[in-house]
């Protein structure tokens, strides 16, 4: 009876002292967990990582970094949206014509009635006072409007949402909920900079006239922007190579607005590199390309050979007063929010065909040697994910205008949207590489068997097409 009580005793000791184990290791887990006196405990990395979430979304939405002063106070492109009627100048821009060039509404921001209203037909929206009604419900993704006490449009900004947000077209084409990321590719941002009525310090700061910077805009087309065009002064590409063949001359240096989604786990994030990735392009935009109010640093831009036009102007310093500074202190909740939008999901049987893409996977690490630089899951290199014009068959020409003279290995992650022409307009579907060279999957594919000799069929190249339809981020 007495050995049977020690040896209760004792397995009672161990279910004790694992469970005592198994509670430190549970605390050892959580150790972002802190004890509030009166209150439970918190996961702080928990409440942070959902703090930056929250931020970042409203940042990316709605804040212009102050660049009002810009695109209000010196483009007036304000008073052209408004038009003479409403206090400003010309015809104005109605909902029509705005929705012509691109531009989206969150169908989410508008109430009810409104809602009614237009699906009966009683709103008129080729009168620029609806565009004005819609930028006071903050509808129109990526513009925010300032109105005067008397109603009058004082001025506009942009945001990130201009470019790298579209709707899901589920009320009408270009009204719907809004799709983070997506990059728009029906916006044709030339033509809206081209609104503006006065563009003289566009011009003074290129060094050219005003007629010469609305055809530079003009030639954008769709979906593009020519970042680099205030660093360098270079508007056209004077000879587009593709497989040691001229493919076009004098083509815009514009490139493909870049997809804000799938960016986590790999480092270059732009086209061309080695720009940096997302915390640097997101600085670099708010300050130089928004005309925001904030603290900008490369010295690379003082190279006068490469960048004439930001090493005249100082773009490699731009120094402010941080209490004046509306970017910096927004960044890391902005880095976060684009880190955690994802790819969009493709569906089999309505984006990809599955038993196409299944041998089309065999061929993509194999045959087709495509993994080879898109590592999976990534679907780039995790690393130093850039190559040399040659590595890839093209021109050097956008290479040549970034700091190393080097293109970034795509990610691609959720590429079904643009070969399908998923919430776009038709006509602007498809366009692949940085400057849309290529028209299709299938295009990109047959550019690859011929530079590197895969010798690949035409069903292993129909096959490999399906199976890039089917990605998606991790």
């Amino acid at each position: 009876m007495k050995k049977n009580l020690i040896g209760i005793l004792v397995v009672a000791l161990i279910i004790v002292g694992f469970a005592g184990f198994a509670s430190l290791n549970a605390g050892a887990s959580k150790s972002n967990n802190v004890d509030v006196p009166g209150h439970m405990k918190k996961d702080l990395a928990m409440e942070n990582a959902q703090q930056l979430f929250l931020d970042g979304r409203q940042i990316f939405r709605f804040d212009t970094f102050g660049d009002e002063a810009f695109w209000g106070d010196t483009l007036k492109l304000h008073t052209a949206i408004a038009g003479k009627a409403n206090g400003g100048i010309g015809p104005g821009v109605s909902p029509g014509t705005a929705l012509a060039v691109g531009l989206k509404v969150d169908v989410d921001a508008l109430p009810q009635p409104l809602i009614e209203n237009l699906k009966k037909g009683k709103v008129d929206l080729n009168d620029p006072a609806t565009t004005l009604a819609l930028l006071k419900l903050n509808a129109v993704v990526g513009i925010n409007g300032s109105f005067d006490k008397t109603g009058k449009l004082s001025s506009v900004g942009i945001t990130c949402a201009l470019c790298h947000s579209t709707v899901d077209d589920s009320f009408a084409p270009g009204i719907g909920h809004r799709l983070d990321g997506w990059a728009n590719r029906d916006l044709n941002v030339g033509a809206v900079v081209n609104l503006s009525p006065d563009l003289s310090s566009v011009a003074t700061l290129l060094n050219t006239n005003e007629p010469t910077v609305r055809t530079v805009l003009n030639s954008w087309g769709p979906g593009k922007f020519d970042a680099e065009l205030f660093l360098d002064g270079k508007a056209f590409n004077p000879q587009q190579v593709t497989d040691g063949v001229v493919t076009g001359t004098n083509v815009p240096g514009a490139t493909l607005i870049p997809n804000a989604y799938g960016l986590a786990g790999f480092n270059q994030h732009t086209w061309t590199g080695s720009w940096g990735s997302i915390p640097y392009w997101n600085a670099f935009v708010a300050v130089l390309e928004m005309h925001g109010k904030g603290r900008f640093f490369d010295p690379r831009l003082n190279n006068a050979a490469k960048f004439p036009i930001a090493a005249a102007n100082g773009f490699g310093d731009i120094r402010i007063n941080p209490d004046d500074d509306l970017v910096t202190s927004k960044l890391p909740a902005l880095q976060f929010y684009q880190l955690a939008l994802p790819s969009p999901e493709p569906q089999a049987g309505i984006d990809f065909d599955a038993g196409a893409a299944s041998r089309g996977d065999e061929l993509f690490s194999g045959k087709a040697m495509c993994n080879n630089c898109h590592s999976e899951p990534l679907w780039t290199e995790p690393g130093w994910n850039l190559h040399t014009p040659s590595e890839i068959g093209i021109d050097s020409f956008q290479a040549d205008r970034a700091p190393d003279g080097v293109y970034k290995t795509m990610n691609l992650g959720g590429i079904f949207v643009r070969e399908r022409g998923v919430f776009m307009k038709p006509e602007n579907k498809g366009r692949f590489y940085h400057d849309g060279r290529f028209k299709t999957l299938l295009d990109v594919v047959n550019h690859y068997d011929k530079a590197f000799g895969l010798g690949l069929t035409n069903p292993e190249k129909n096959d490999l097409v399906e199976y890039l339809k089917s990605l998606s981020s991790p």
